[in-house]
């Protein structure tokens, strides 16, 4: 019987999960999509993804893909696999690609965003989808650090356990943080704000790269950080990275303020919307 190739676009809080890999005995992502895909097809099949998400990193736009005999109509994909998955986990879109169609292989670039709640005031309710920073946030100051990281740049000071790929050398095509009225994180794009307050209770960090490395987006976030509270000098992301030494970095930021928002296949970067800040 031949092989069909399908597509998923899928979104998942990853406050209880141990990440996206299989792991034994461990709850992931990539185990509760086999384990749904093997009971509506009736055989097991390997899921590939488009980003390994860590532990309590969540995704807005992940992208899986695997091969499969079974007949059912694409369009009774996503209902039948959504019927067998638990309620974090949510398939956006089901479609037939490609026998040659590899979700991580054929990416252009990856889209994360993190989210910071910069106030003294807790919201429970957002307690494990933000990061909560007290302390008041220079946020012209991370942007300003944040647009110094563009380009094609040896990023072995922000990756944790270097080595762990071939390369370091990534090209980063958008870095920027920016304030937002709301926490409106749901559009691959921008919802930042259009007027910026002496203190926004929100910040997005957007970062498009065509790669990233192990922890390489919390990293980044926790250099930013310490420019932020105004510990380091806005110059201090450009020394990080030309240092190549992780030890001279910011610690890895808290994994609930990190979502994969967008993995693109089809189109070259071109840039997001963003409104001009007064």
């Amino acid at each position: 019987m031949s092989m069909r190739n399908i597509k998923l676009t899928l979104a998942y809080d990853g406050s209880h999960f141990h990440g996206w890999q299989v792991q034994p005995d461990k709850r992931t992502i990539q185990q509760q999509l086999e384990t749904a895909i093997g009971k509506i097809t009736g055989s097991p099949a390997r899921v590939a993804g488009a980003g390994r998400t860590d532990t309590g990193v969540h995704a807005l736009g992940q992208v899986a893909s695997f091969k499969t005999a079974s007949r059912i109509p694409v369009e009774r994909f996503r209902p039948a696999l959504q019927s067998q998955l638990p309620a974090d986990i949510s398939i956006r879109r089901a479609e037939e690609v490609p026998l040659e169609f590899h979700a991580g292989y054929a990416a252009r670039w990856k889209q994360y965003r993190y989210v910071i709640l910069n106030s003294e005031i807790a919201q429970p309710h957002l307690r494990n989808q933000v990061t909560r920073i007290v302390n008041p946030l220079d946020w012209r100051a991370m942007d300003e650090s944040a647009r110094l990281l563009v380009g094609t740049h040896d990023f072995r000071s922000f990756e944790s356990q270097f080595p762990n790929k071939a390369s370091s050398v990534r090209t980063v095509h958008w870095c920027r943080v920016h304030p937002s009225d709301t926490w409106g994180i749901w559009q691959p794009g921008v919802s930042w704000a259009k007027s910026a307050p002496e203190r926004p209770p929100f910040l997005f960090l957007d970062i498009v790269a065509d790669g990233f490395l192990y922890n390489m987006v919390r990293a980044i976030m926790g250099t930013l950080l310490k420019i932020g509270v105004g510990s380091w000098p806005r110059s201090a992301a450009r020394e990080v990275l030309e240092a190549m030494d992780r030890r001279v970095a910011g610690p890895t930021a808290p994994p609930e303020g990190l979502y994969l928002m967008h993995v693109e296949y089809d189109h070259p970067f071109t840039g997001l919307d963003v409104p001009a800040a007064e």
